[in-house]
């Protein structure tokens, strides 16, 4: 989606936090060399003669996984087996593990990564309501007709999802279909820690739910990191118990606006909230049928417990990461390092200030400077743009926010390089990528309808760089393409109808990249519709790698999609490669998330670098040479499907500071989860048994 445009659309508009008229996340793009496969494809090193990566949207391990119960044999590390929550949803015996805690960081005048003034909550802060209030009303979807006209990407059963699960709530209220949650005051009686969406009639597995804060500074003061805290319980000293209080204190979207005078934490009629409370510590109960068709690839085919955003923060980094396997940064459009606007006017006015700040404003409690995905005084245009704080220059300790995580990484046992390079500030939230569809150039465009929260062309190396220069092919397929080609601006965006354009440009990596986007035969040949993939499955020419990515009306984003409906976009790709066997036999499915949205989770998380690791994110391997139910423990994230597939087709690394030169990991006796050789990350062999296809589950339930 075009960054802007959610600002307009209900459908989206929830993807943020804090301010009224503000816009949230979408994806990415690429360049590139030469499309024409000049030599004959390398052979693959195993039977995976094709990847497909499908990326869905903002949910951890915990918040889907948390009473999952794995095959026998098997081990899995989530709330239940930590006897956080009991089978039924309910507080187990070992609940505060997962102990949520206030600060105050008043007294404070820069950003503090592990305050020190915490007290256990009595009760939670009411989570309050996200969504559309009526799928019909709202979203607009009110007819078989309007749903499949607006989106092709579902099996067919799941079509009839689009017109259902509306809250019935008006945003921004306690949300009181949760059991514990009350229309009046008390308005939460929650316990201290995770708690069940799903637990009463009234918030069937079905229904949108709000979204959590999940950008970057934000995740990493939720995680609560101090050298201090190291434990066997927390070997990273990450405590994760600021979940709660970072959502409800500055949310996701000050963009430098003055802290209104009738603030609050908690809701309270006549208050002004984040608009959030106590989301992030939602989870879904799979014991009860909850993610029916996550389950089922779960328990039919192999997954990690051990698998993580790569990112601190949301969409935009964790996508990047992905496909570049490392974070990208702002610059002359020519690849020379610069500076962002700050405290600057721009063509569509201001002043903007793109730098980061998470300081708190003295005499706030955590209400930061400048951080923001950018304002817009009005809904039609850029005019009256503010705040956008984005950018982070992490080689400089002086920097806003630099010094406690470099410090914090500089102090671990065996200390992490943040690897900034000097002088470079890196993208650390959601920004437009720097081109359009058609290759045009997005950071230049002066259209009224363009964005100045954009980032300038990056001709940093992506892995469809080494894939072009070792003569795999590869495409990556986004839902909605074609809609968006002849809708640059996204003003389609949240239409019903065949015009609907929910596609997400700053999902599609690629799109940041000149060497991708600005070459018109390389950009034509590998970044396509999503139609094209159904195509190529059919007809049994796919490429070896290919990125698949949905659009916002079915990508599982909370508040603006739901679970089910990424569900179904999936299980329709599954049985179409299924379909055709000679493709099955020789595929890998990898499904996951770009990151965990800001919902709460218990695993581990290892410090590789300024930028991350994040909480833990699904994933599952649908191929027939998994061995089913198998749950792999070693350390994982986004980049380690970049190594899976230099591994598989014996390819160099991206570039020399790029994550997948990261060793694989070496583990204890006693611990399965932590790499002793620290930072390391797995390459994802290990979710396989290759010989003979073994798995011959189908799809079908």
């Amino acid at each position: 989606m075009f960054v802007k445009q959610a600002v307009s659309k209900a459908l989206h508009g929830l993807r943020t936090g804090f301010v009224a008229l503000t816009v949230f996340q979408f994806s990415l793009g690429g360049p590139f060399p030469s499309p024409v496969q000049a030599q004959p494809e390398p052979q693959a090193r195993t039977p995976i003669k094709h990847v497909i990566v499908i990326v869905g949207e903002n949910r951890t391990f915990d918040h889907l996984f948390a009473t999952y119960k794995p095959t026998p044999g098997e081990t899995v590390d989530n709330l239940l087996s930590k006897g956080i929550v009991n089978e039924d949803g309910t507080p187990g015996p070992n609940y505060s593990l997962a102990h949520q805690f206030s600060a105050d960081a008043t007294d404070s005048p820069i950003y503090q990564l592990s305050p020190k003034n915490k007290t256990l909550y009595g009760a939670l802060p009411a989570p309050l309501n996200g969504g559309p209030t009526d799928a019909c009303l709202s979203n607009g979807i009110c007819t078989m007709a309007d749903a499949t006209s607006s989106e092709d990407g579902l099996a067919q059963d799941y079509y009839q999802f689009l017109l259902t699960g509306g809250t019935g709530l008006t945003g921004r209220v306690p949300d009181t279909r949760i059991s514990g949650v009350h229309r009046a005051a008390p308005y939460s009686t929650l316990p201290p820690g995770p708690f069940q969406l799903t637990a009463s009639s009234t918030f069937p597995y079905d229904a949108y739910a709000n979204s959590p804060v999940h950008r970057f500074y934000q995740m990493w003061q939720q995680f609560d990191c101090d050298a201090s805290h190291i434990s066997k319980l927390h070997p990273s000293g990450c405590l994760a118990d600021l979940f709660a209080w970072t959502e409800v204190t500055v949310g996701s979207n000050v963009n430098g606006i003055t802290q209104p005078a009738n603030f609050s934490t908690d809701y309270a009629p006549g208050k002004i909230t984040t608009g959030e409370g106590a989301t992030a510590m939602a989870f879904y109960n799979m014991l009860q049928g909850d993610a029916p068709y996550t389950k089922f690839l779960a328990d039919h085919y192999a997954m990690s417990d051990n698998y993580h955003q790569p990112a601190m923060g949301g969409t935009g980094l964790d996508e990047i990461m992905l496909f570049f396997g490392d974070a990208i940064w702002f610059s002359d459009g020519n690849g020379n390092a610069a500076v962002p606007p700050h405290n600057a006017m721009t063509t569509f006015g201001g002043p903007v200030d793109e730098i980061e700040n998470p300081n708190p404003v003295p005499g706030t409690n955590n209400w930061w400077t400048q951080d923001g995905y950018g304002g817009f005084g009005n809904n039609g245009a850029s005019t009256g743009v503010y705040g956008g704080g984005s950018y982070t220059n992490c080689s400089d300790l002086a920097q806003p926010g630099v010094a406690p995580i470099v410090n914090y990484l500089g102090s671990l046992p065996r200390p992490i390089k943040p690897n900034c390079d000097p002088g470079h500030y890196y993208l650390l939230n959601n920004y437009n990528p720097g081109y359009f569809g058609d290759g045009s150039n997005a950071y230049t465009d002066a259209n009224p309808h363009n964005t100045p929260f954009t980032i300038p062309p990056t001709n940093q190396r992506s892995i469809a760089d080494v894939l072009l220069e070792n003569h795999v092919s590869w495409k990556s397929y986004n839902d909605q393409w074609n809609q968006y080609l002849t809708d640059k601006y996204q003003l389609n965006f949240g239409t019903v109808g065949p015009n609907s354009d929910a596609y997400c440009n700053i999902c599609n990596g690629f799109q940041y990249q000149t060497q991708i986007m600005a070459n018109d035969a390389v950009r034509t040949a590998h970044i396509k519709d999503t139609l094209d993939l159904y195509s190529d499955i059919a007809n049994g020419t796919l490429p070896a790698v290919s990125f698949v990515k949905p659009s916002g009306w079915v990508d599982g984003h909370p508040a603006s999609s739901k679970w089910n409906l990424y569900e179904g976009f999936v299980k329709k790709i599954v049985d179409a490669v299924q379909a055709n066997p000679a493709l099955w036999h020789s595929t890998a499915i990898f499904v996951t998330a770009d990151e965990g949205g800001g919902y709460y989770d218990s695993g581990y998380a290892q410090p590789l670098d300024f930028f991350g690791d994040g909480t833990r994110i699904p994933l599952i391997v649908v191929s027939p040479f998994t061995k089913p139910g198998h749950i792999s423990h070693q350390y994982a994230d986004h980049v380690s499907i970049l190594k899976f597939i230099e591994r598989n087709w014996n390819l160099p690394t991206v570039s020399n500071r790029s994550r997948d030169n990261l060793p694989d990991p070496v583990v204890g006796p006693d611990n399965a989860y932590v790499p002793q050789n620290s930072p390391a990350i797995g390459d994802l062999f290990d979710l396989f048994t290759f010989g003979a296809p073994g798995n011959q589950s189908s799809s079908h339930q």
